[in-house]
């Protein structure tokens, strides 16, 4: 059964997206990359400029990432006003010739948390020039909400603050948002440390995850990609089966009359019942 996902006008055949940010060298990143085979890569404007050297070709860095078959998704990362990312997604599209844009709009430099408030108002107006907006925001029901009304047809919820690998530290409020937003596709974005926090927000049912620093940052990004990647199929999957209900009280997976018929098969003890 076809399982591809749909956002905007894009199909995407794997649900494993990836950052390019904070590898020790391009080869890393390029081993990553190779190794799980994302559908879409992630890219900051403004940290890393696609400068053409004197024969007008790109660096190797963008080389790089157009030769992969992911789509590339340049993102507004740094930015903390609504003007400074409209402004940025502006140069993405004219450098790239895109109109997908990741949209951060932050609002505090220690945890990085997004400015709802610029969030939503940068979305508007990207939405109303021809954008197609991937908003990177927290799991708050009602800002989400926002999000959809100004024009986003996805949205990239936190787990945790960005690079901090502490996992889902919301467990309740992004699984009420996955249960009463079914009209987009939710991803889950930052925070995510390793591959069990990828697998588990798929079994609740999220369309993807993005993962950047747990890669990155990891002794052997390579396998460490590659244990994302299995681990979102993995979720994927089990989601896709019907997990069972969780239940409060144990109930027997042998059945009583199954019981019965094997206690009666088996010869009792010599001199029991004597």
């Amino acid at each position: 059964m076809n399982d591809t996902l749909k956002i905007y006008d894009i199909e995407y055949a794997k649900r494993l997206f990836m950052g390019t940010a904070r590898y020790a060298t391009q080869q890393q990143l390029e081993a990553a990359i190779d190794a799980a085979s994302p559908a879409l890569l992630t890219a900051s404007v403004r940290r890393q400029l696609p400068a053409q050297n004197a024969a007008g070709a790109k660096q190797d860095f963008w080389q790089m990432l157009e030769s992969k078959s992911a789509v590339i998704l340049p993102n507004t990362a740094g930015c903390y006003s609504a003007h400074e990312a409209i402004e940025t997604a502006c140069m993405a599209r004219e450098l790239f010739g895109t109109n997908l844009i990741k949209l951060e709009v932050l609002g505090d430099s220690v945890n990085l948390q997004p400015d709802i408030f610029g969030l939503v108002e940068a979305a508007e107006t990207l939405v109303k020039m021809g954008f197609h907006v991937y908003p990177y925001c927290t799991e708050d029901l009602v800002a989400c909400r926002r999000l959809i009304d100004v024009g986003c047809k996805v949205l990239m919820p936190w787990g945790a603050p960005i690079g901090t690998g502490q996992g889902l530290r919301n467990t309740s409020g992004l699984r009420e948002l996955r249960q009463r937003i079914q009209e987009v596709p939710l991803i889950v974005d930052a925070g995510l440390g390793v591959p069990s926090h990828a697998c588990q927000v798929m079994e609740w049912g999220f369309d993807a995850v993005l993962v950047n620093t747990a890669i990155s940052r990891a002794t052997n990004p390579a396998r460490m990609a590659l244990a994302f990647d299995a681990a979102v199929s993995a979720g994927r999957a089990a989601w896709r089966s019907g997990p069972m209900a969780v239940r409060d009280l144990a109930v027997a997976s042998t059945l009583e009359e199954n019981k019965a018929a094997l206690a009666g098969a088996v010869p009792a003890p010599a001199g029991v019942g004597a």
